[in-house]
């Protein structure tokens, strides 16, 4: 009966973390309005991409205008005061100068000059709010993104800070939020190098489900100061350019995360690798043909290949196809050694027949 084999060589194998994980917009915004008013025009289009600034929203200005002016009037009114109010004061110092006036009569006179002083600052202020509430009848986008549906249309009456008007998400750059358990917390600290002083870059790999041809590189960039007891997992952020738009916030995506990698490990075939009653092993090929069963501990899996902790040496062959034939003594009759150039090739199945 044929069996195959293949042997054990050293490798850099990355440890790698697959989760699922969820695209968020880098900013995201619901436009309300700072003032009750009226919709006049909605001039953007459902989907368009707006840049910060750009009018969106535009409120009948009407009453605003007309309290803007009705508080320049008052301005106007309360500066003419005070220019009187100077001019009483002068006269009234000169002729206390001349003892024509007593000293309480000046104070009088001066008082009044404060007072309209005073109200004239507060007709000015009260310009200035008129004049931001006539601005707030624009309604304009807070930065470069792309505007969702319309939520208002020409006629609708608004109530401040409560009617929704738009949504406009920032999907350049897009983050990706995902949960990892809590027993990988440690290694995670360790390649962000929290704690020392230092931050280092991880990164993560993010694919659409059904869809592994296309892999998009981020970057690490935010981890949860707590466990979610609930669930017993620790949140974090990645971000990624999303400079073609492909991904779309609320999707839900693939994240594979680059936990560490391991040098110069022993690696071989995941076939190889049998389950028993007291865990993993596999069937080593001895110097007389013959195999044994070897238990082993497994470090990490990647690309066909899982890196061996404990219980296997580099160069060792191990059958790696063929193995519910196989019990601890059989021997085998190798056909073809494999011979690999050298320790960066992959694993070469060598054909082989149990006797």
């Amino acid at each position: 009966m044929p069996v195959t084999t293949a042997k054990a060589l050293e490798r850099d194998i990355p440890v790698t973390l697959q989760v699922v994980g969820r695209a968020e917009a880098y900013e995201s915004v619901t436009l309300k309005s700072r003032v009750d008013g009226q919709v006049a025009a909605v001039l953007f289009t459902e989907g368009q991409h707006v840049k910060q600034g750009d009018v969106l929203i535009r409120l009948d200005p009407t009453d605003f205008a007309a309290r803007l002016q009705q508080a320049e009037a008052s301005a106007a009114r309360d500066a003419a005061l005070v220019a009187k109010t100077r001019s009483d004061t002068a006269r009234y110092v000169a002729l206390k100068e001349r003892n024509f006036v007593s000293e309480e009569k000046v104070n009088d006179i001066r008082t009044n000059e404060a007072a309209a002083s005073a109200n004239l600052r507060a007709s000015r202020a009260t310009v200035e709010l008129a004049r931001l509430q006539l601005t707030y009848a624009t309604i304009r986008a807070p930065f470069t993104g792309v505007v969702g549906a319309r939520l208002v249309f020409p006629g609708s009456s608004i109530k401040i800070n409560d009617t929704a008007l738009a949504v406009v998400n920032r999907v350049r750059p897009l983050l990706i939020s995902f949960s990892v358990p809590e027993k990988h917390l440690p290694r995670l600290r360790a390649a962000l190098g929290s704690g020392g002083g230092k931050t280092s870059r991880m990164t993560v790999d993010v694919s659409l489900p059904g869809e592994k041809s296309q892999h998009i590189e981020g970057e690490v960039r935010f981890l949860d100061n707590a466990v979610d007891s609930a669930t017993g997992t620790i949140l974090m952020k990645a971000l990624l350019p999303n400079a073609d738009e492909k991904l779309t916030p609320g999707q839900f995506l693939n994240v594979t995360l680059l936990l560490d990698t391991l040098l110069k490990a022993v690696t071989v075939p995941n076939e190889a690798i049998q389950q028993g009653a007291e865990g993993n092993f596999v069937f080593v090929v001895k110097e007389d043909s013959s195999v044994e069963m070897r238990k082993l501990e497994t470090a990490a899996s990647d690309g066909g290949l899982t890196a061996i902790g404990k219980g296997l040496q580099a160069g060792e062959t191990v059958v790696t196809d063929g193995q519910l034939r196989l019990a601890p003594g059989v021997k085998i009759k190798s056909k073809e050694v494999a011979s690999p150039e050298n320790a960066t090739t992959p694993a070469t199945p060598t054909a082989a027949t149990a006797k």
